[in-house]
């Protein structure tokens, strides 16, 4: 096994992290074999054993992750669609589980990152310290990047939102948003804040049979920094709390991928690259 995650990156812990697979390096342009999976080397321009590891689903969540803080979206063509679907791929052939993270990921980090490159403003994407995506910043008013220079715990929140989307909000979610909030505003529970929608809404799909009538995350995170009182820099304390509200109300005692704890982290690593937190 690999040794345990870097601190920022602790909210995965409790997933599964996998040595890897040793096997011939093609192109995703070329047919894969029925046994063989889909490596960073195949899809990125990256050398080493990065280049031999296995792209697994908890890699493209935390992508995913970083991309939604930094620019608000995921970005066509970027590291994150490209690594989704290549771990699809690897998924669908039953090569990997879904909840699964590849060591050198884990280890070496993933980040999205604005960079100075000769006086031009630059998106850099990497995993395990090696570039797999960069592209210049547009400030044209068009809904082109706009990357921020430190995400709020109102912002993490919305940035669950965008990955989770249409999930039903359940009781682990609706602690983990008690958590995020009390780390901003205190820990009494406010009237009308984003953690009182959130408990109420989780209450309410325990009623609910069919999945499609449950009121699902984004309906209540969406517009999490108008709902608070308060808001201020995610941290890494502040990741962390929220990491053991969410697993310690889950039977498998493990974070959602690309839910609330996911996302605060990824906002504290962030903040923690740009001297922030």
């Amino acid at each position: 096994m690999c040794p345990k995650l870097v601190r920022h990156l602790s909210l995965y812990k409790s997933r599964s992290c996998f040595l890897p697979i040793t096997s011939e390096i093609g192109t995703m342009s070329k047919r894969q074999q029925p046994d063989e999976s889909i490596k960073y080397g195949d899809v990125f321009p990256v050398q080493g054993d990065l280049a031999r590891e296995t792209v697994r689903p908890g890699d493209a969540s935390m992508m995913q992750s970083a991309e939604n803080l930094v620019t608000g979206r995921t970005l066509r063509g970027a590291a994150a669609s490209v690594m989704q679907s290549a771990a699809a791929q690897n998924e669908r052939a039953c090569l990997v589980g879904h909840d699964e993270i590849s060591c050198e990921p884990a280890i070496g980090e993933v980040s999205v990152a604005e960079v100075d490159i000769s006086g031009r403003r630059v998106i850099r994407e990497t995993v395990a310290g090696q570039t797999v995506a960069q592209f210049p910043v547009t400030t044209d008013g068009t809904g082109g990047i706009l990357p921020r220079q430190e995400i709020t715990v109102g912002e993490a929140l919305e940035g669950a939102a965008l990955m989770q989307g249409d999930k039903p909000i359940e009781q682990s979610d609706a602690a983990a948003v008690q958590a995020a909030e009390a780390r901003a505003t205190g820990p009494k529970t406010l009237l009308g804040g984003v953690a009182s929608a959130a408990q109420s809404a989780a209450n309410v799909n325990t009623r609910i049979s069919r999945e499609e009538d449950k009121i699902a995350i984004g309906d209540v995170l969406m517009d999490a920094t108008a709902k608070m009182v308060a808001d201020r820099a995610v941290t890494r304390e502040d990741a962390e709390a929220v990491l053991g509200a969410e697993v310690r109300n889950r039977p498998d005692m493990k974070t959602v991928p690309g839910g609330v704890a996911e996302s605060m982290a990824a906002a504290a690593r962030l903040n923690q690259s740009n001297g922030s937190a």
